[in-house]
């Protein structure tokens, strides 16, 4: 059975409400941008390629509801059957200027955004209220189509850098292992996944032994989704604290044979540093010290080109009850001879203080690994790695998209993948 976290038929949109994994499968009806703006912001979706997907398909959800009329309190609020094709493209562009906000570090929501904004102006310009809809239609769906694509070919790309710079044991079959933090999978994505793409890949090409992945204090996103994932495709896996990073580097390097540390990516700035998942940058360090690879895994649209350097990034705070409190069901007391029974209250999920009452938190939801700190950046159309100065080197990767793009036919609409990459690499928070 294929995981999705995002459901989407024709309008209709549902996502998998993460607050409730791995104890519950449910999913939540998203019908239009409040609710997605909601969903983001409690982080019932997460990942920065979801989140963009999500928010741009939510219009899309909301516009077919008021075409159709199904829901009156939504079709009677936005996209008025009298709107011209004008204030059909403002309304949209003021849509995804709100969905912008839900949470500001992660790129590709804005990058998304920028795009799409395209579109619907250029269909305003000579066209009718329904060819704007249907031309943002067309694209955000397209989105979806092509997020998938892109994960399987930073896979292919991410497993195949990593086999060629690590020398393998052929008495532990020529396999490695690799760490990886938060979770990059497909509950981060339309599907496979960006870093955990790369370890499908590796899993699929028998050259993994196995996946050592971190908790991620204090929203657990590694054991509680990463784990589920991987259980879930069996992939082999070990969980670890987060501060048990250092312990597995220096211990069980050359036992596992670890190549790697792999992580995804919110924003990586024009020189390579990189804002993720708090705890990325920690990570970063140890892998230098110990002599293990360090990789980023991220699509072009993560890649701000506007962005100069890590210090110009904005980071998300969150409320600090989400590091004094943990989640979870209950389980039965521990018996004399230290074995536990199974969950109890199986749909009853249960918060409870881990820290002292009065405690004052700090809790940034994302930190910045600087450049020289990172191998290479793996993206969809090849692995990007550091010249001889020590500078990343983009064109390629951006030129590779440049000169695969065809041009649409007179008269049908111009998907999202034709935009020039310009747009997606030079001006992405416009």
């Amino acid at each position: 059975m294929v995981l999705e976290a995002i459901k989407y038929s024709h309008g209709h949109l549902e996502i998998l409400d993460q607050l409730r994994l791995p104890h519950e499968e449910i999913y939540v009806e998203i019908k239009d941008c409040k609710d997605a703006w909601h969903a983001v912001q409690r982080m019932q979706v997460r990942g920065a390629p979801a989140i963009a997907l999500v928010a741009a398909l939510s219009v899309v959800a909301e516009a077919v509801i008021c075409v159709l009329g199904s829901d009156k309190a939504i079709a009677s609020r936005a996209f008025p059957q009298t709107a011209s094709a004008q204030e059909t493209a403002s309304e949209i562009c003021r849509q995804l200027d709100y969905l912008v906000t839900s949470r500001p570090t992660a790129v590709n929501l804005a990058d998304a955004a920028t795009k799409l904004k395209v579109i619907v102006d250029a269909a305003a310009a000579d066209g009718s209220r329904s060819d704007v809809l249907g031309e943002y239609i067309e694209a955000a769906e397209q989105m979806l189509i092509d997020d998938v694509k892109d994960n399987e070919a930073i896979g292919k790309h991410g497993a195949a850098w990593i086999l060629k710079h690590h020398p393998c044991n052929p008495s532990d079959n020529n396999k490695v292992s690799v760490i990886t933090h938060c979770n990059t999978g497909s509950l981060a994505t339309a599907g496979y996944g960006t870093a955990l793409g790369i370890i499908r890949s590796l899993h699929a090409s028998k050259s993994l032994r196995q996946v050592f992945y971190t908790e991620t204090r204090p929203y657990n996103q590694g054991s509680r989704l990463t784990g589920y994932e991987l259980i879930h495709d069996s992939i082999p896996c070990t969980l670890i604290t987060d501060s048990m990073a250092a312990a597995l580097m220096s211990t069980k390097k050359n036992s596992e044979n670890i190549a790697a540390v792999i992580v995804g990516a919110d924003r990586v700035a024009t020189n390579g540093d990189t804002a993720n998942k708090i705890g990325t940058y920690a990570l970063a360090v140890l892998a230098r010290y110990h002599g293990v690879k360090f990789l980023v895994a991220a699509p072009r649209t993560t890649v701000d080109m506007e962005t100069k350097s890590g210090a110009d990034i904005r980071i998300e705070e969150r409320p600090q009850i989400e590091v004094l409190t943990i989640k979870g069901p209950r389980v039965a007391p521990q018996h004399d001879n230290g074995s536990r029974e199974q969950e109890l209250g199986q749909g009853s999920l249960e918060e409870v203080y881990v820290a002292a009452r009065g405690t004052h938190a700090w809790n940034p939801a994302f930190d910045v690994t600087p450049a020289e700190l990172i191998d290479a950046i793996v993206t969809e159309k090849g692995v990007v790695e550091k010249d001889a100065r020590g500078v990343f080197q983009w064109e390629r990767v951006f030129r590779a998209g440049a000169a695969m793009k065809n041009a649409p036919e007179p008269g049908v609409a111009k998907p999202l993948d034709m935009l020039p990459d310009g747009i997606t690499a030079l001006e992405p928070n416009k």
